[in-house]
């Protein structure tokens, strides 16, 4: 398995994986498949270069993606949130969002990001395990933070230290295990 952290002239790689992953699970994102289907090259280009973009291959085959968005105001600049993460069915469970994140988390501390965010629904529990194994814990929770047509779907907001300060004592509790 190969990660990549993409750039500008990687807009094609980007175009299709993310494609993918929204086509494929659409229930796990805030944007859609058509939100981002009606974007121009160019617009897919900004918003690669605005973010840190990492992609799993498997030989020449995209098999995953994660994000870095990081917070531009100058107080709040010590802090990233991870956003599109993404691995196919084929891949899930050989270790490659362990080896997206850890190529996210490095960049990230290379580049002076302390803490680490991300946003997971709360009826995902493999994520919200995923996510608590690589030390995150839960710091809020947002009822009915994402619609899904008529339904609403709480979420949980959670966070890691990426500069080797400890977790809270008392993590916020509720996700059903």
């Amino acid at each position: 398995m190969r990660i990549k952290h993409l750039d500008a002239d990687d807009v094609d790689i980007f175009r299709r994986i993310r494609l993918e992953a929204l086509n494929r699970d659409p229930d796990a994102f805030a944007s859609t498949a058509a939100d981002w289907e009606r974007l121009s090259t160019e617009e897919w280009r900004a918003r690669l270069t605005a973010n840190a973009v990492f992609v799993a291959f498997d030989g020449d085959e995209p098999v995953g993606i994660m994000g870095l968005m990081r917070e531009r105001a100058s107080r709040l600049a010590h802090r990233g949130t991870i956003i599109m993460v993404y691995v196919c069915n084929a891949a899930r469970g050989s270790g490659v969002a362990q080896q997206l994140l850890q190529q996210l988390t490095d960049h990230a501390r290379s580049a002076g990001i302390r803490l680490l965010e991300l946003v997971v629904r709360a009826d995902n529990p493999a994520a919200i395990r995923f996510y608590e194994r690589a030390g995150f814990y839960k710091i809020g929770h947002v009822p009915g933070g994402m619609r899904d047509g008529d339904r609403e779907v709480d979420e949980f907001l959670m966070a890691r230290h990426i500069d080797g300060r400890a977790p809270p004592i008392q993590p916020l509790k509720g996700a059903p295990r």
